[in-house]
């Protein structure tokens, strides 16, 4: 049995095969699968240097065969202690984010920060399964054409008389079935496939051998985005919603034989950039609860020819609009680009706003406050770096309420 191993490394930095990082070697075979797996996503996860891979915003975990390449987030200076550290930070905003799309985690319970991020992934599923089976696996109708040896549902004539001229005792037939051997449940199956074939050699393989013994045998399928596409949920198939999603993830992004050799490659990846953007919106959202303010995501606006303009976060309190644009990057000199101070001046023009705020993340205590174009009296522009962590090292759950504080205290709010 193989036994898992682990490099840690942090957004934008490089990997080169041949060398050992922590002990553990990345290899040329983890290079070549890497390679594929970026072209098969037209090359947005990383960028191929001579002999490496350098990353780029894309944050989360790929497991080539028996390797877990995590790749953390970072911001100002980081040591080569800060692994944990930022680890928790990029699982904590997971567990607060909550995103529903193709990529998800949700409501397990980390209790130590030395484990697999996608660790996480496959004991969250696992769970919902076993939640599942207590409380009872749902059946369907669904028909079937089959041989069958005594008459039901509609004989199909053609297909019997081309099927039973020797064997007179069958009849060929469409009948309704109602089992548990249903399209949710095949899908659940085949994710509970790849948790087994790529979890050997970790706590979690047993689990999901015991899993699988309490499941249903049900019919093998191969699911692509099409299957995910056609399902529709009800009342009576809710709970498996959840589920479902998290099956989504794990089956769409698991890639068999992606290298030209035998391993098996599962990239779980998130852009850093929009997982800031709805960390913020979350925690304004949570800040402004009891208060006159109110805060909206993803409020779009038509600008030419069928292009759409759209801030990532709008703060409204009366007839004050304030305009902030997340940004997930390190801003050592404390100085905007230029073409975000552009764009700015148009969401101010577009959203009869007067105050517009680029929010930059920050590790260090000493935050930072300044404000750009305030000619004309109407247009003003500011540019904010606040930490992330509480005290201890943790990320902060009050961040919404020191944004809300730098928007006040400088006049972007009253």
């Amino acid at each position: 049995m193989k036994t898992t191993q682990r490099i840690q490394v942090f957004e934008h930095h490089t990997l080169y095969y041949g060398r050992e990082y922590d002990g553990v070697k990345f290899q040329k075979k983890h290079f070549d699968a890497l390679a594929k797996l970026n072209n098969l996503h037209d090359n947005k996860y990383f960028t191929l240097v001579h002999k490496g891979v350098k990353f780029s915003q894309y944050v989360g975990v790929i497991r080539v065969d028996e390797l877990n390449i995590e790749v953390l987030p970072k911001i100002d200076s980081v040591r080569s202690d800060d692994e944990a550290v930022w680890q928790g930070v990029l699982i904590e905003m997971l567990k607060q984010t909550k995103k529903l799309k193709v990529q998800q985690v949700g409501n397990a319970q980390v209790n130590k920060q030395s484990i697999h991020l996608l660790d996480i992934y496959f004991d969250w599923f696992l769970r919902e399964v076993q939640e599942l089976c207590r409380r009872g696996l749902i059946k369907k109708y669904y028909k079937e054409s089959k041989n069958v040896k005594s008459l039901k549902g509609k004989l199909e004539f053609a297909q019997h008389l081309n099927k039973n001229l020797i064997h007179k005792e069958r009849f060929y037939t469409s009948h309704q079935i109602y089992n548990k051997d249903h399209k949710l449940h095949q899908i659940i199956n085949q994710a509970l496939e790849v948790i087994e074939l790529v979890s050997k050699g970790t706590y979690l393989y047993s689990k999901c051998k015991e899993v699988r013994l309490n499941f249903p045998e049900v019919s093998t399928i191969k699911c692509n985005e099409s299957t995910f596409s056609k399902l529709n949920f009800n009342r009576k198939n809710s709970p498996y919603k959840t589920t479902i999603e998290i099956a989504r993830l794990i089956i769409l992004n698991f890639a068999p034989n992606v290298s030209t050799g035998s391993e098996n490659m599962l990239a779980l990846l998130f852009d850093m950039n929009n997982l800031w953007e709805e960390y913020v919106l979350l925690k304004l959202k949570e800040a402004t609860r009891d208060l006159d303010i109110e805060v909206h995501g993803q409020n779009r606006k038509p600008f030419w020819n069928g292009i759409t303009i759209r801030p990532d976060i709008v703060v409204s309190q009366g007839d004050t609009t304030c305009i902030i644009d997340t940004k997930w990057k390190n801003n050592r000199d404390n100085k905007p680009n230029t073409n975000d101070l552009r764009q700015m001046y148009v969401y101010n023009e577009y959203w009869q706003g007067k105050n517009a705020l680029l929010l930059y993340p920050s590790a260090s205590k000493d935050e930072f406050f300044t404000e750009y174009f305030n000619k004309p009296a109407d247009h003003s522009c500011g540019i904010s770096k606040i930490n992330v962590f509480n005290g201890t090292k943790g990320l902060d759950s009050f961040l919404g309420n020191r944004i809300l504080q730098q928007l006040t205290v400088n006049g972007f709010l009253t």
